[in-house]
């Protein structure tokens, strides 16, 4: 079987790409890096998870990179080129994406929304007739903040948190529209939000709570830097705003990347097959907070409303756009994916010393106990 993945030196592509090597003989990348930076970007994450030396030795016969850019007609191949790989195309994983949640929606659709255009553009091409994996996110279910949202939904009429979500439900709304034109089979993935407790490596791609560490941090010692006062014996309170019983949905990176691939072991039907990838028990908002706290050294406190903000309170709710999700209380569905696979994370619940786990190796500045005054 000839499969070709776009993404693949993403958090969850690098992931994926091990995968699919455990079951299939050789992978093809593509990449907008060459093939010597992107196969050592593979080496060193297959060092660092622990993988067998033979494996990562193996590499430069197993992948094969191509150069290409998702956001360009035809991934900015020639006819020729293009026509080349559409017909020599078994399986497309479109992992491709830009996740910067606050991102100009313009921006964001140059990736989000042409890359899957052009992914449905080589699919179609193909004398094969391949089929597509498409990567998207839970959070197409927008701005809901309660009930069960269930995975064959797919709707615009609560709005959307961020640009990033809006960008993620139009690329959607392809996939089903070219589905409907063509009477051909999508199979669309979901994920909630992933992580790893893998070591923090500055040269891999960061999962969501480190790019928050590093985010947290850096406002943290803007505001600080202003002349906010610094005292050495009190650990301040944060206040955000948020639901004080908000969940959030967070699974390993790791147990994603498994459930996609032996779900794209089923056969699928002439129609876009849509599943939820997540955790089986939601996390409390407030236990990931105290995670991003005791990193960054402050204690965050979910509030309903937000009276007199100190400076740095000013500054996350204006800078940070992920505070929209500690307000959430719904649960994303996934009893299809659990009957068909029997789907369990390997971790089982999620708990504060998980959370500590995957950003504890993050060098944030700043981590001694300091208050900040309003």
């Amino acid at each position: 079987m000839r499969i070709v993945i776009t993404g693949a030196g993403g958090f969850l592509g690098l992931r994926l790409v091990r995968e699919l090597l455990a079951e299939h003989r050789s992978v093809t990348l593509l990449a907008r890096r060459g093939s010597a930076e992107t196969l050592d970007r593979f080496a060193r994450f297959l060092a660092l998870s622990g993988d067998p030396p033979e494996l990562i030795a193996q590499l430069p016969e197993r992948i094969t990179v191509r150069r290409a850019d998702v956001t360009e007609p035809r991934f900015g191949l020639s006819d020729t080129e293009f026509a080349e790989l559409a017909d020599d195309l078994d399986v497309l994983w479109h992992c491709a994406g830009d996740t910067t949640l606050d991102a100009d929606l313009n921006q964001l659709r140059k990736v989000n929304v042409d890359g899957t255009r052009n992914a449905l553009a080589l699919v179609e091409a193909g004398r094969r007739c391949p089929l597509l994996y498409h990567v998207s996110t839970a959070y197409v279910a927008g701005k809901r903040e309660y009930g069960t949202v269930y995975d064959d939904e797919l709707t615009d009429a609560y709005g959307f948190e961020t640009p990033y979500e809006r960008s993620k439900y139009e690329a959607e709304t392809e996939i089903r529209r070219w589905q409907r034109q063509h009477d051909r089979a999508v199979v669309v993935f979901r994920p909630s939000i992933l992580t790893s407790d893998l070591a923090y490596d500055p040269d891999l791609p960061p999962h969501p709570l480190i790019t928050a560490v590093l985010t947290l941090s850096a406002i943290k010692q803007a505001t600080l830097r202003s002349g906010s006062r610094l005292r050495d014996d009190v650990r301040p309170v944060v206040r955000l705003l948020g639901n004080p019983d908000a969940q959030l949905n967070i699974v390993p990176v790791e147990d994603a990347a498994a459930v996609m691939v032996r779900l794209s072991r089923l056969s699928p039907a002439r129609r876009v097959d849509t599943y939820h990838v997540v955790h089986h028990h939601e996390v409390p908002a407030a236990t990931v907070m105290r995670a991003l706290g005791e990193i960054i050294g402050v204690e965050f406190v979910l509030v309903r409303e937000l009276d007199d903000p100190t400076a740095l309170e000013t500054r996350l709710h204006l800078l940070l756009s992920a505070t929209a999700y500690v307000k959430h209380q719904r649960r994303y569905d996934d009893a299809r994916v659990r009957a068909l696979i029997d789907a369990e994370s390997s971790r089982g619940r999620l708990d504060l010393d998980y959370l500590l786990a995957t950003v504890r190796h993050v060098p944030a500045p700043g981590r001694q106990s300091l208050a900040v005054s309003r």
